[in-house]
Order: C-alpha cells, then sequence, then structure tokens
C-alpha cells in the first residue's frame, strides 16, 4: 500500500505542473498543445514498448477496444480543459476539471453497481465543498449575477473536462484489472494522438510557426504531467478504486494553485485556504477505504 500511495502522490505532484506548462504556451492553439503533449508521449512510450518485446497481437480484443475507448475520453478531455485555460484562471479550471470524483461515483455506481463506502460518500461530499470555495472567489458569476462571460466558458468547458476525466479513470479501472499498465497506456495515448491529429488536420492547426520556448514547455508537459503523471495514476487504477483516485487527483488544484501563485502571481484568499484544507480532508477520509478488493478467480 505503501509503494501505491507513492506512486499515486508522485503523480499527482507532476500533474500540478500541466496548467503552469500550458499557461507558458500562450501562443499555441490548445488542441495543438493536447497533440503535442500526447504526440511527443506516445513516441517515447512506443519505443519502451517496443524494446520491453510486447505486441498488439497478444492484447486481447477486449482490452484493446476500451483502450481505445480510453484514448478518446482523454483526448475531448484535454481538448475541453486546455481550451478552459485559455478562458479562466489555473484555479478555477484545475479545481473545476477535478470535480470528478462526483461523476465517477456516479457513474461507477449506476454502470457498474460498485458499492461506495461511507468513507468514500464522505470524501466526495468534502470535496465538493472544498471546490467550491476555491472556485468561489474566482468565478464569472457573483450573487446570481453573470459578470464574466468569458470566465464562464471556461468554467463550463473545465466541467466537460471532468466529465471526460471520469470516463478515462473508470474505463481505465476496468483495463487495468487484467492489461498491464504500459501496453494500456501506450495504445490509449497513441489513440489520443491520432484523433488529435485528425481534428488538428480537419481544423487546418499549423503544426509550426510558435515561439521556441512553447515547444520546450510543450515537451516538459509530455514528460512530467503525462508520461510521470497520467502514467503513475494508471498504474494505481489496478490497486486502488476509482473513486479514491479521483478524489486523491484534487491534489493536484492545491499544487496548481500554489505554483500558479508563484509563477503567476494569482492570489489565494481565505476561502480557498479553507478549500483546500477540505481537499485534503477528503484524501485522507476516502484513502481509509480506497484499496481495491482482490477477485478471486
Amino acid at each position: 500500500m505503501v509503494k501505491t500511495i507513492f506512486v499515486l502522490l508522485t503523480g499527482i505532484i507532476s500533474l500540478s505542473f500541466a496548467s503552469i506548462f500550458i499557461k507558458l504556451c500562450s501562443d499555441v492553439p490548445a488542441i495543438m498543445i493536447a497533440t503535442y503533449r500526447l504526440g511527443m508521449a506516445s513516441i517515447v512510450l512506443f519505443m519502451i514498448f517496443k524494446l520491453k518485446g510486447y505486441s498488439l497481437k497478444k492484447v486481447p480484443k477486449k482490452d484493446l477496444l476500451f483502450s481505445f475507448i480510453g484514448g478518446l475520453f482523454l483526448a475531448f478531455h484535454f481538448i475541453a480543459w486546455i481550451t478552459s485555460l485559455k478562458y479562466t484562471s489555473i484555479a478555477s479550471s484545475v479545481i473545476l476539471v477535478t470535480t470528478n470524483p462526483i461523476f465517477v461515483g456516479l457513474f461507477s455506481y449506476f454502470l457498474f453497481k460498485e458499492k461506495q463506502e461511507i468513507e468514500l460518500v464522505m470524501g466526495i461530499v468534502l470535496c465538493l465543498l472544498g471546490s467550491i470555495m476555491i472556485v468561489s472567489g474566482d468565478s464569472g458569476i457573483h450573487e446570481l449575477t453573470l459578470y464574466n462571460e468569458k470566465a464562464t466558458a471556461g468554467d463550463i468547458l473545465a466541467l466537460i473536462g471532468a466529465i471526460m476525466a471520469s470516463g478515462y479513470l473508470i474505463v481505465g479501472s476496468k483495463v487495468r484489472e487484467k492489461l498491464d499498465v504500459l501496453p494500456y497506456v501506450t495504445i490509449m495515448y497513441a489513440t489520443s494522438t491520432i484523433f488529435l491529429l485528425l481534428i488538428s488536420l480537419i481544423m487546418k492547426i499549423p503544426f509550426t510557426g510558435y515561439r521556441s520556448i512553447s515547444y520546450l514547455y510543450m515537451g516538459l508537459l509530455a514528460l512530467i504531467p503525462q508520461l510521470i503523471g497520467h502514467t503513475s495514476i494508471n498504474w494505481a487504477l489496478k490497486h486502488l478504486k476509482t473513486s479514491m483516485i479521483a478524489i486523491s487527483i484534487l491534489g493536484e488544484p492545491v499544487g496548481a494553485t500554489i505554483l500558479a501563485y508563484i509563477f503567476f502571481k494569482e492570489s489565494v484568499d481565505s476561502l480557498q485556504v479553507i478549500g483546500m484544507s477540505l481537499i485534503f480532508a477528503a484524501i485522507i477520509t476516502a484513502s481509509r477505504k480506497g484499496r481495491k478488493l482482490k477477485i478471486l478467480a
């Protein structure tokens, strides 16, 4: 369990840097950022995949299909979320996109009849309260009056990103019960890359012509949040319940909010501090019942 928590914590810290790198790529369209992020990560993973002697022919067709589906969910997640960062603050975007514990809990219960322990339910409630408090100081709505349509659009896109991320986590949880993490993430990231490439070509988004420093940031995005962050999360999906993973990812906005203050001087008010505290409480509460039960066969 200690190893699992360590890997999960490493993944969450790595994910916290994603919004920073994305904001620094201010001249690159959101879809192109996602394309480069997943494309570079896929190339690295494919080389490791071949060196390890894996073959797509050895992957069961059912797992292959679900890996494709997971890749599509991931692509839509990045399209919605990265676009949201162009419109709203890092704090609001990252908090809203990580409200996926609510959707994961609902989907897991209604689709798979996965029982949610009281600790997990309490964790979901705490994370919802914490998210509301953090986003309250930076939303596009104040006293039921819309005052920033751009920020509100970004908030809505972040919520769509949360729903897509929930599908990605649920699919990954099911596939990872039998399939190793390397073939799963290689197939999934590659699927996302191909889909994003097609979207970019259809929309005629240029692949070149951006600032040299932006390519460096996209490379770091591929290395740290994607290869280390997302792969760590997918590794942990075999050992922990999807709801626990989703709640733990709420550590990302805490880290991202702190980094946003350091890099962009985005302020953090008292409500946001309380919200962060509630999120930490949610992670601790949920972790008590977060381990998956082993299925005997």
